[in-house]
C-alpha cells in the first residue's frame, strides 16, 4: 500500500501584492491626515479634533502592522516554515482587533468625562474638519475594498470603517453644536459609534482565533464533508479527517479514506479532489489511502480508535 497520495495547491504570494499596495496607499493617506487634524485641533484648542487625531494616528499603525504582514505573507514556504508566512496576516488581525478595543476604551472614558464635565467645541471647525476626514475615509475605504478580503485586510478596513463613522458622528455633532450649542451630543455619539465597532471587533476578533486555533472554516461542516467524501463510488469509509487554514481564505484538509481497491485509487483521488474543490472550495487536499485489512477499526467521519480485545480469564 502506497505511503501517501496528495495533491498540493499553494496560494501564498500571488494574491498578497494587490492588497500590500492598497495598504500602503490607505497608509500615507491615513498618516498624511491624522497630521493635518492634529494641526486643526492644536489650532483651534478642539479636543475632539485631538482626540479623532490620535484615533487616526492608531489606525495609522494598525494600517502599517497590516501592510508589514501582507508583505511578510509573500514570502515563500521554507525547510522551516513548509506552510509559509500565511499566518502572520491572522496575527495582524488579532493585534489590530486589541488595538481596536484599546481605542474604544479610550473613547468610552475620554465620552464619560465629557458627558460629566462639558467642554465648549468649536462647531463649525469641527465641521469643517470632519468633513475633509470623511472624504478621506471613504477615498481609504475604497482602496481598500477593491483588495483582498482576507482577515489582515478586514482588521485594516475595521479601523478605516471606525474612522468613517466617527467622521460622521463629528460632521453631525459639530452641525447641533453649531446650531444648537448642546455640547453632549459629541459625547453620545461617540458612545453609540463605540457599540457599533465594537460588535464588528469581536467578531474579527473571534475568525482570527478561530484561524490561529487551527479551527474548521466556520461555513463549513466537517461531518458534511465527511459523508460526501464516504458517499463516493469506491470509498468504503474516511477517519481522521481535519480541515483547517492555514492562510485565509484557503482552507487544506486531510483524512485517511479506505477504499475498496487500490487499484483505482488514482481514479478515486480525482473524485475527492473534484468533490472538495467544487463543493466547498478545498484546494489544498492530502488523503491517505487505506483498505479494510490495513486498520484495525473504522469510523467514519471521526477519529479511528485502535481497541486491543482483553484477554479473558476462563
Amino acid at each position: 500500500m502506497p505511503d501517501l497520495s496528495s495533491r498540493h495547491t499553494h496560494h501564498a504570494g500571488h494574491s498578497h501584492a494587490p492588497a500590500a499596495r492598497g495598504l500602503y496607499a490607505a497608509l500615507v493617506l491615513t498618516l498624511g491626515f491624522a497630521f493635518l487634524e492634529a494641526a486643526g485641533g492644536l489650532w483651534s484648542g478642539s479636543l475632539a479634533l485631538l482626540g479623532d487625531a490620535g484615533h487616526m494616528f492608531s489606525d495609522s499603525a494598525a494600517l502599517a502592522l497590516a501592510a508589514f504582514a501582507a508583505w511578510v505573507a509573500r514570502r515563500p514556504p521554507s525547510a522551516r516554515h513548509s506552510y509559509g508566512f500565511a499566518r502572520a496576516e491572522a496575527i495582524a488581525a488579532l493585534v489590530n482587533s486589541l488595538l481596536m478595543f484599546a481605542v474604544v476604551t479610550g473613547i468610552v472614558v475620554e465620552a464619560i468625562g465629557r458627558l460629566q464635565a462639558p467642554r465648549p467645541i468649536p462647531g463649525m471647525v469641527v465641521m469643517a474638519i470632519a468633513a475633509a476626514g470623511l472624504a478621506v475615509n471613504l477615498i481609504v475605504l475604497f482602496i481598500l475594498s477593491r483588495g483582498a478580503h482576507d482577515l489582515n485586510t478586514r482588521g485594516a478596513l475595521l479601523h478605516v470603517f471606525g474612522d468613517l463613522l466617527g467622521s460622521v458622528a463629528a460632521l453631525i455633532a459639530g452641525a447641533v453644536i453649531y446650531f444648537t450649542g448642546w455640547t453632549p451630543i459629541d459625547a453620545l455619539l461617540s458612545l453609540l459609534i463605540c457599540a457599533l465597532i465594537l460588535f464588528s471587533t469581536l467578531r474579527l476578533l473571534r475568525e482570527a482565533l478561530h484561524v490561529l486555533m487551527e479551527g474548521v472554516p466556520l461555513h463549513i461542516d466537517l461531518n458534511a464533508v465527511g459523508r460526501s467524501m464516504a458517499a463516493l463510488p469506491g470509498v468504503i469509509s474516511v477517519h481522521d479527517l481535519h480541515i483547517w487554514t492555514p492562510a485565509s481564505g484557503a482552507p487544506a484538509l486531510s483524512a485517511h479514506v479506505v477504499v475498496e481497491d487500490l487499484d483505482h485509487w488514482m481514479k478515486t483521488l480525482e473524485a475527492l479532489r473534484a468533490l472538495l474543490g467544487t463543493r466547498y472550495g478545498i484546494e489544498h487536499v492530502t488523503l491517505q489511502p487505506e483498505t479494510r485489512a490495513g486498520i484495525v477499526t473504522v469510523a467514519p467521519l471521526a477519529r479511528m480508535a485502535r481497541r486491543v480485545p482483553r484477554r479473558r480469564d476462563d
